[in-house]
């Protein structure tokens, strides 16, 4: 049972997902907010819901791991496994904000992660409402820069959903909130009931199978436009992703229920990772055709991944 409870509930939070994301912005358009700051804002907030009821409900349940191991390893994968796919399919440009902003704010935001984490095996509240508040800054940061960039956001926001009825709104947005709700609790529970069947930790479940789940629809989005070359795959928009996720999800999280290192492993293994393959981006994408990720560097990413997958299983 516990495979259907995690497929169900895989399945659950990417219906929940789309709902809560189209009504959201749906409801932004409709007060009026400008397209630009509903890309920059609303759709990051509703994108992470998925992680973050996952996260929430485990901390209440008692299962802190899940909830560091959901977005640890997202973050991995969406670099590794995600970029490194995409990567492979068509060859990425990066524009000069990944330098300036960007990566160093996602390099800051996983050390100052780390420390908190390392200082007394706890997330508390204090330092939930700081990563809240830093990533307040970083999204004032974001607006401020992107007003001379509106087209591209407006590319991400279907300004057709302005026009939608408000029942039909409002059904949106039951079946989001009772999905993300339902499927959250259907993946805790299957990660802990098949932890327990195959003796293995909560941590290793949520690193490996929860974390590459929650990233599917993101990697799925990044391979067909990649494929169609409707678009440019902006690095920007994955790197902001690991920012939401520490930020938005841990942060609220934290704030809600204080978040425990219950794994030394998680420090020891899977902090250090994220650092790395974060860190590693910068030289892949300076050496050796400045500003472009090509196949070779895809490659490289996807067989640290799987690196990484198998040390942690093993």
């Amino acid at each position: 049972m516990s495979i259907v409870f995690l497929i169900v509930g895989f399945v659950l939070l990417v219906i929940g997902g789309e709902f809560l994301v189209r009504s959201s912005v749906a409801i932004s358009l409709k007060l009026s907010i400008s397209r630009m700051v509903v890309g920059l804002t609303v759709v990051s907030f509703a994108t992470s819901a998925p992680e973050l009821l996952v996260s929430l409900q485990a901390a209440i349940d008692g299962f802190s791991d899940i909830s560091l191991g959901n977005v640890i390893g997202s973050n991995i994968a969406n670099i590794g496994l995600v970029l490194g796919l995409t990567a492979m399919v068509s060859p990425l440009m990066v524009d000069r904000d990944f330098y300036k902003i960007n990566w160093p704010v996602m390099m800051l935001f996983s050390i100052v992660l780390y420390f908190f984490l390392q200082s007394e095996n706890v997330l508390s509240r204090l330092e939930g409402g700081l990563l809240l508040l830093g990533l307040v800054g970083y999204m004032f940061l974001l607006i401020k820069r992107s007003r001379r960039k509106d087209k591209v956001v407006a590319d991400e926001v279907d300004l057709s959903l302005q026009d939608v009825r408000s029942i039909k709104l409002g059904i949106w947005l039951v079946i989001g909130i009772l999905a993300l709700w339902g499927g959250s609790e259907l993946l805790v529970m299957g990660a802990v009931d098949l932890a327990t069947q195959l003796g293995i930790s909560e941590r290793v479940v949520s690193v490996t199978i929860i974390a590459i789940g929650t990233s599917v629809p993101e990697l799925a989005a990044s391979l067909i436009a990649a494929m169609k070359k409707e678009k440019a795959i902006s690095l920007g928009n994955l790197i902001g992703s690991n920012i939401f996720n520490i930020a938005s999800v841990l942060g609220l999280t934290a704030l809600i229920k204080p978040v425990v290192v219950q794994s030394s492993a998680i420090l020891t293994n899977d902090m250090i990772w994220m650092l790395a393959i974060a860190f590693a981006l910068l030289p892949l994408l300076l050496l050796p055709k400045p500003s472009e990720m090509g196949r070779k560097e895809g490659f490289g990413l996807i067989v640290a991944y799987a690196i990484f997958i198998l040390i942690t299983i093993v």
